[in-house]
């Protein structure tokens, strides 16, 4: 496998997971073996990208804060961040709502199929019904309260504590920028070379990028529901499949719009990424990786990368607030009720805001749901219409996720005058230079 793109390395794995994964359903005790010995590898390589994300972050975010060397700048790019990701995200809601209601996917559901799902997820229904409901209790300014740690260190412990992370290093950056620089250039030159071994990391825990996958895919396919449920849910996949194929589309034509790159330079520099997230579901687990290919692959400078992709793994979930839309209407669709236009623009505004500060992990976007549902005065037991699917479905839209990551950073970047050649052309060399 040491000869082929890394890419294909991670395709390769996801092929061999997916048919070990059917072959051992078919055995007596192929799940179990599944569960036992090969998950667990993917579990490790989950891990190993999670130990590193929130040092990434730190050490990335405070170097490319403090190497703006001006407030100007950082108010500058940080503005124009935050637009662009709030101008994709209304995009994806709008065209999920567009599809599901072109499609209908909700007309396909059954009675009977209904109440099957409804008896065999009410239990995982509740658990993100509580979840949520608490949110909701803790009032309205409660998540803005939450981006500041009282402690530093216990923010530090967990990944859910994202936001928090990127506000300490975001105001540890100002605070070097505004110091004299020969005061602050021992502990710079610190987070720079600390920087620079978190990178080096990412390289090293790639390689076993393909075997983790590998173990990954194998163990979702021995645990899927019954194949009936997914047929009987296949126009709602494929509606929110057929949506975050046309939004990467949307971000094919807006990097060859404002950055004038071809689509083919910018889907080969950020495959490996997309493909991680495909089998992680998770953006926070694969922000290492997004942020080595936007800045070796697509030639975007560090101190823009670093400052955009770990934002936009903690706010941008376009690829969630799309499956949201066309969830929630499925669902309303399922229990037999017809949303006015009002409704729906009122569901484009709560998943844009139910997105930002989300927790880049798999399942965040059931929590997410909750609150749009509710806006909608949709039942919230029609959740788990959509269970037996929601796996895959996490695993295609946390690939918007981070493709719409990418895109921006490139957007702001040319913006900014900081897009430039990518430092390596292929795999190969960087495989050469680990080994």
């Amino acid at each position: 496998m040491k000869k082929l793109a890394l890419h294909w390395q991670i395709i390769l794995g996801m092929v061999l997971g997916v048919m070990v994964g059917l072959l051992m359903t078919n055995f007596e005790g192929g799940k179990e073996i599944i569960q036992d010995w090969v998950k667990p590898f993917g579990r490790i390589f989950i891990k190993c990208l999670k130990m590193i994300a929130i040092p990434l972050i730190l050490a990335a975010l405070i170097k490319g804060v403090s190497d703006l060397r001006d407030i100007s700048k950082l108010s500058k790019m940080g503005g124009r961040t935050i637009f662009i990701y709030i101008t994709t995200t209304v995009i994806a809601v709008s065209i999920g709502l567009l599809l599901v209601n072109m499609v209908n996917p909700g007309k396909s559901i059954t009675e009977s199929t209904r109440t099957e799902m409804v008896e065999n997820y009410s239990g995982d229904t509740q658990k993100y019904k509580d979840t949520a409901k608490k949110q909701k209790d803790s009032g309205p300014l409660q998540a803005l309260e939450d981006i500041v740690p009282d402690n530093i260190f216990a923010a530090a412990t967990s990944n859910r504590n994202m936001l928090q992370i990127i506000f300490f290093a975001i105001f540890f950056g100002i605070g070097l920028i505004l110091i004299p620089e020969e005061k602050g250039k021992t502990v710079k030159d610190f987070f720079d070379g600390f920087n620079e071994v978190i990178l080096k990391m990412v390289d090293i825990i790639m390689l076993a990028a393909p075997y983790g996958v590998f173990a990954l895919l194998a163990a979702i396919i021995v645990e899927s529901p019954s194949v009936d449920l997914f047929k009987a849910l296949g126009w709602y996949a494929f509606t929110v499949v057929l949506g975050l194929l046309l939004m990467i589309f949307v971000y094919i034509i807006i990097v060859l719009v404002f950055t004038k790159k071809k689509p083919n330079f910018f889907i080969n520099g950020i495959s490996p990424a997309q493909l991680l997230a495909f089998s992680t579901s998770s953006s926070a687990a694969t922000l290492p990786v997004t942020m080595e290919r936007v800045t070796e692959h697509l030639g975007v400078e560090e101190e823009v990368s670093s400052f955009v992709l770990p934002i936009g793994a903690t706010i941008n979930m376009d690829g969630t607030s799309l499956y949201q839309a066309v969830a929630a209407v499925f669902i309303a669709q399922a229990f037999g009720m017809n949303l006015e236009f009002s409704t729906q623009l009122g569901i484009i505004a709560t998943a844009t805001l139910a997105s930002i500060g989300s927790a880049a992990v798999p399942g965040a976007g059931m929590v997410m749901l909750v609150g749009v549902l509710g806006y909608a005065g949709i039942p919230e037991a029609g959740l788990a219409l959509i269970f037996a699917v929601d796996r895959p479905l996490d695993m295609c839209r946390t690939v918007v996720n981070v493709t719409g990551d990418a895109t921006v950073s490139m957007v702001v970047a040319k913006s900014v005058g900081k897009l430039g050649e990518p430092k390596i052309k292929n795999w190969d060399d960087e495989y050469e230079a680990v080994k």
